[in-house]
């Protein structure tokens, strides 16, 4: 099994328990919390990693990390300890990614990557998260970047669907009808 698909098992798990009797959100904010902990400090990093490195000092590790914090629920601890004894912590971004990615289905919520030529005005910004809602059905989070190459206009990817409609996109279009046979 590859190291997504378990921690897309994990993740699914923890949603199930906690979809049952807690906060979802929180979760999905204690899980990130702890990936930006150890993101801060690469040491950490390299020891939760490191293959020659017992998982009973990992374990160690994180329970000091946890207790030093108290701030994670008894679900959370749970499964970050669980990751520590299978020697899986190199797996808990993956994790905090999926249980994100499992909640954002849960709130029907999805993210759009556009791409502009130039920075969208933000009521610009708001009229295109309307008009790509209303084309998903489901409420959209824009994850902008600027590109000057598609010269205007704008390139939304929303799941594997991709809404093309730069400068650069028509003139392509308007080329080949020039240049195909009548």
């Amino acid at each position: 099994m590859s190291v997504r698909s378990a921690a897309r098992r994990y993740a699914a798990v923890l949603f199930e328990v906690v979809q049952a009797k807690g906060d979802l959100a929180k979760v999905d904010g204690e899980l990130n919390a702890f990936v930006a902990v150890v993101d801060g400090h690469a040491e950490l990093q390299t020891v939760l990693a490191h293959p020659a490195i017992p998982a009973l000092k990992k374990r160690e590790l994180v329970e000091q990390i946890l207790n030093a914090s108290g701030e994670f629920s008894g679900e959370v601890r749970r499964l970050l300890l669980m990751l520590a004894d299978r020697d899986r912590m190199g797996s808990v971004r993956d994790v905090a990614a999926a249980y994100t990615e499992r909640l954002m289905a849960h709130r029907k919520v999805v993210n759009a990557q556009v791409v502009t030529a130039t920075t969208l005005p933000g009521n610009q910004r708001d009229a295109l998260a309307k008009a790509l809602s209303a084309a998903v059905g489901a409420d959209v989070r824009l994850k902008e970047s600027v590109d000057p190459a598609i010269m205007g206009g704008i390139v939304a990817r929303v799941g594997s669907v991709v809404y093309d409609a730069s400068l650069t996109r028509q003139l392509e279009k308007m080329r080949r009808q020039l240049l195909s046979p009548a």
